[in-house]
């Protein structure tokens, strides 16, 4: 019998799909979307928001918020904007619009809030309204301050997202050095916290009869998420950064303990365990999916729209700062079978993504010299 011919991709699609569940998209470098240069020149861009009429607002890290056209004009930076802690990685960082933006004319923005007297800062949630002529902030109120103020310019999370009932959740890192503090409930590190529209603490949050807690905590064990959404299956979704490697997904639940630094994929800068180095322990939730290796996610969204296609509605697209592209995740049976790289061309920190009014898919890059882009659907 004749000794059959080794097909290196045969096996490797082989082992990809049993071993991994994963597809050999995974490898691929395909580009079937065509970047668009809306604008350039943002100062490290953070999150992207819709306004009125085809106008977007975004976040520049050094405390600047712009609107920008449809055309790509970039207006001069709003006034109104509250002081911010532009050290490391802070500085104002994420915003949205509200649902009924288009009668109230309300944003919400997070930001590195310093203290009031002496060092230290902490993620802070804000909202205001977008003046009529789009070039002011009004009304800017101050909803929550992350507690305590610490020394440090790592690890503010901050990102924003309102449910369908109207709740807005806040993402917050565990400030780097101060990681303990993610298993401890006396203070906000770590944490993704709930609150209402005007600042106030739902009284179905998890943690609101439970003494030594702070009330806004829905759940925690977390180091960094950087992106997070609503999700199809009507969840919040967010991802985070592990250290060296172990970055996650999650879907938080209230009251639920995510294990950060206890249970972690991830290792020390340079090797080594984390703690004891271990993966799981009983009352701690493993990560709906993690990576391998490090791959640095910022921002994430779930595509709903048709523009590039059937087969992409529902797909979970999310940024890589550290790889520099941007990952679409098909999701099927709730489980990741396929991942594809996309924009790999564009060699850019991907630092936001978006999905625009029109259907569209909107990325910013994260550079002194950062872009919004506006991917067009392209053919393979």
């Amino acid at each position: 019998m004749k000794k059959p011919i080794f097909n290196p991709l045969r096996f490797l699609r082989r082992v990809v799909a049993t071993g991994l569940g994963l597809s050999l998209a995974t490898l691929a470098a395909a580009t079937p979307v065509q970047p668009q240069v809306v604008a350039r020149g943002l100062e490290n861009p953070w999150a992207v928001a819709f306004v009125d009429n085809g106008h977007m607002l975004v976040t520049e890290r050094p405390g600047r918020m712009r609107v920008i056209s449809p055309e790509g004009t970039v207006s001069g930076p709003l006034s109104g904007v509250p002081r911010v802690d532009a050290v490391g990685q802070g500085g104002l960082l994420d915003v949205i619009t509200d649902r009924d933006f288009a009668n109230n004319r309300t944003i919400y923005f997070c930001f590195a809030e310093p203290a009031a007297q002496g060092a230290g800062n902490s993620t802070a949630l804000a909202s205001a309204r977008l003046s009529e002529d789009r070039q002011r902030l009004e009304q800017v109120r101050i909803l929550f301050s992350q507690q305590p103020k610490v020394s440090s310019r790592h690890h503010f999370g901050c990102r924003i997202v309102e449910s369908p009932q109207g709740h807005l959740f806040l993402t917050l890192g565990d400030r780097f050095g101060r990681m303990q503090d993610a298993q401890t409930l006396d203070n906000h590190h770590g944490k993704v916290i709930r609150i209402h529209k005007d600042g106030t603490v739902p009284a179905d949050n998890p943690l609101v009869d439970r003494a030594g807690a702070l009330p806004e905590i829905w759940s925690w064990g977390h180091r960094n998420p950087q992106g997070a959404t609503w999700g199809p299956d009507n969840r919040l979704w967010i991802h985070e950064h592990g250290p060296q490697g172990g970055d996650e997904i999650n879907r938080p639940e209230p009251g639920k303990n995510y294990g950060w630094p206890v249970i972690t994929y991830g290792q020390n800068y340079g090797g080594g365990p984390i703690g004891a180095g271990i993966t799981e322990r009983e009352g701690m939730e493993q990560p709906w999916f993690h990576w391998p290796q490090t791959m640095a996610p910022s921002g994430m969204v779930f595509l709903t729209s048709d523009r590039y296609g059937p087969a992409w509605q529902g797909h979970l697209m999310v940024g890589s700062l550290r790889n520099r592209y941007l990952l679409r995740m098909e999701i099927r049976d709730d489980q990741v079978v396929s991942q594809e790289r996309l924009l790999v061309s564009v060699g850019e920190r991907i630092r936001d993504i978006r999905q625009g009014p029109d259907g569209l898919l909107y990325v910013l890059t994260d550079d002194r010299d950062g872009q919004l882009i506006r991917l067009m659907p392209g053919t393979r």
